[in-house]
């Protein structure tokens, strides 16, 4: 049998960050999912006001449409970096003489954060100063692309201003997982006169499942914080049209000084990761393996 504490002296030298977790981390979680429960404005009270601040917040317009447009966002920011980070892996296999380069130039936006990113964009996207300015100047008078001023699309060009940054990332993912599919899966396949498409289509794509939902996890963390690129590239407008979750907390906590509808609002995004996070955690980490059960 071994000695219960063989490695303690491991867990003395890991104890300085299991205390930051516990207090920097769940620390400010409690303390935050307490404060929602306050009616505190400027200044953190500590009383008891039940659910109000949680009645209030879903009752307000600005709240309503900051879901609306993070769930547009993730939904377009999520699909799109899956489906053009595989389509660039796969380009860059298939021309490995040219990996290197076409790697540098397809992960070269991830290198910038989302604030130079959501700047960068705003620039170009600008009807005064970007695309719509320099076709005009070229002859085309009549060239219209507003939608950076139009409160129905502006979300739309944030997504795709995240997905030009983040498909990098997914790429040498999926890059990564195709240099480990077995190629006697190839061989067979093209032995059997099956098409490339469908190669991919029913065996590559399967087999990069693991590939996937790491992506996907790490892109679902980037729509959750999705304030900087937000702010940079429309600061929430035109009015709240592109408001996200992330800015309704900010504003709320700084701007506005009401804590409890702030921290009422950043519990609500607390439960929802939670949930969203909870079933992979319990399939990675607590459910145990089956032939471990029958050991046991």
């Amino acid at each position: 049998m071994q000695p219960r504490f063989r490695n303690w002296h491991v867990q003395l030298a890991l104890l300085p960050a299991w205390l930051i977790v516990v207090f920097a981390y769940l620390g400010t979680m409690v303390f935050t999912v307490r404060m929602s429960f306050t009616s505190s404005k400027g200044i953190p009270i500590m009383d008891d006001v039940g659910l109000r601040q949680y009645d209030r917040l879903f009752h307000t317009d600005r709240w309503t449409i900051s879901v609306e447009n993070i769930l547009i966002f993730g939904l377009l920011f999520i699909l799109g970096c899956l489906v053009l980070g595989f389509l660039l892996a796969v380009f860059v296999d298939r021309l490995a003489r040219f990996e290197n380069t076409l790697r540098t130039i397809f992960l070269y936006p991830l290198a910038m954060s989302f604030v130079v990113t959501g700047l960068v964009w705003q620039w170009i996207l600008n009807p005064a100063l970007g695309l719509q300015a320099n076709v005009r100047n070229w002859g085309w008078t009549s060239f219209t692309f507003d939608w950076l001023e139009q409160g129905d699309r502006a979300i739309y060009l944030v997504a795709f201003a995240g997905i030009w940054q983040s498909c990098g990332l997914v790429m040498a993912i999926m890059l990564a997982g195709l240099r480990g599919v077995d190629q006697e899966l190839w061989k067979a396949a093209r032995i059997d006169g099956i098409p490339t498409w469908r190669i991919y289509l029913h065996i590559i794509i399967p087999a990069l499942a693991p590939m996937f939902i790491t992506a996907t996890l790490l892109l679902a963390t980037a729509v959750v914080r999705s304030y900087d690129i937000v702010v940079a590239m429309t600061a929430g407008g035109p009015g709240i049209s592109s408001e996200v979750p992330a800015k309704f907390v900010i504003d709320f906590l700084f701007t506005r000084q009401n804590i409890g509808l702030a921290t009422a609002a950043a519990t609500v995004m607390l439960i929802t990761v939670l949930v969203v996070l909870m079933p992979w955690l319990y399939l990675q980490y607590f459910r145990s393996a089956p032939g471990a059960r029958r050991a046991a």
